[in-house]
């Protein structure tokens, strides 16, 4: 369940880098560093 929940964030991440790039928001980038953060956590640590 781990691994499902670290490829979802990570997944919302990577779509949240792309509205970076159309929207220059601080509030987005501070998202996209915690969902990474968190699915990498979640999919890589066992």
């Amino acid at each position: 369940m781990k691994k499902m929940i670290g490829l979802v964030a990570l997944c919302v991440a990577s779509g949240m880098l792309f509205m970076l790039f159309m929207t220059n928001r601080f509030i987005g980038l501070i998202l996209i560093i915690l969902l990474m953060l968190i699915g990498y956590n979640f999919f890589c640590c066992d």
